[in-house]
């Protein structure tokens, strides 16, 4: 009898533990700081949103939140899928390229993600079937052959910015405002945040081919690091956070925003002071160092997602 009691044990130690590591592994396949992206994003319209009305509901974001999280698996997973022998060479750890999940396993995950995001979106209104169906439809156009646009610079720059900036914030702010009931015309806050968002997501479009270089050129990837070179890259994507943060300066000062301008201004300050000084000790020779800048830069991305919706509230 103690024999099978330790055996049992030592089973159900062993599921816990395929367990924990096959949600590991999911973790890693759903690209972390892309998931951290999308939910500061939902919740920042959502106080800005909060900003403008009176009312407001939790229950709302939450089913938003989630659906969002499900295309963005979906968007993702499926770049991994069409890309197993280019992350084997630039990115080994996912689990498609390491081979923690099979291809079929990927394949399940993006099915049912996406079915799953497009049904959440529309059991919950028009504006958040709208964003989130013309998300997976240009992330399909991405990463899917005949179209396959990320093998064009201009193309797959494009996408990325157009998603993350103007898609997701014009139409998750337009989404809120119909479930409220409220006046749907876009504010300039909401435009002025789009637009930064739209140029820094330019900056991590450019800057995310810099570690894959060698990947992308044995695949025949074209990006703007292949015909640039990394340094013309790397100070491209600085100066243009430069030109954001500059921007949303001064932005700040003029009436009408409906914004605390004293704290958008310093924060922004300090932001951009503190990123040229990251930037300095980056080495392009060093692939953990242009991982840790990169990773550093998605971080300034999510703030943004909590200053500006501050400055709303701080109003």
């Amino acid at each position: 009898m103690e024999e099978k009691s330790v055996e049992s044990i030592q089973n159900l130690k062993s599921k816990i533990q395929n367990s924990m590591n096959w949600f590991y592994a999911f973790w890693k396949f759903s690209r972390p700081h892309t998931i951290i992206g999308t939910s500061f994003s939902v919740w920042g319209l959502y106080l800005i949103v909060i900003s403008l009305f009176s009312s407001h509901s939790l229950l709302s974001p939450l089913g938003s939140w989630i659906a969002c999280l499900c295309g963005n698996v979906y968007i993702v997973g499926l770049n991994q899928l069409e890309d197993i022998e280019i992350d084997k060479i630039n990115k080994p750890h996912l689990p498609l390229a390491s081979g923690e999940f099979t291809l079929q396993m990927g394949q399940i995950i993006v099915v049912i993600t996406g079915i799953s995001a497009l049904l959440l979106a529309g059991i919950q209104g028009p504006f958040l079937l709208g964003m989130v169906g013309i998300s997976l439809a240009i992330g399909t156009a991405y990463s899917l052959p005949p179209i396959r646009l990320k093998r064009f610079p201009f193309w797959a720059a494009l996408c990325i910015f157009a998603v993350r900036g103007a898609i997701v914030n014009l139409g998750l702010f337009l989404h809120f405002s119909w479930v409220w009931q409220q006046n749907q015309s876009i504010p300039p806050a909401v435009w002025i945040l789009t637009l930064f968002i739209i140029m820094f997501t330019f900056a991590i479009a450019i800057f995310k081919d810099i570690p894959d270089l060698e990947g992308d050129r044995q695949y025949n990837i074209i990006t703007f690091t292949i015909k640039l070179g990394q340094q013309a890259v790397f100070n491209l994507a600085r100066w243009v956070i430069t030109i954001c943060y500059l921007g949303m300066i001064v932005v700040a000062v003029l009436p009408g925003i409906g914004v605390n301008s004293i704290f958008l201004i310093i924060s922004h300050l300090l932001l951009l002071g503190i990123m040229w000084w990251r930037s300095q000790d980056v080495n392009l020779e060093d692939q953990s160092a242009i991982a840790n800048f990169y990773q550093f830069i998605w971080k300034l991305f999510f703030l943004e997602y909590l200053l500006f919706p501050l400055a709303c509230l701080l109003d």
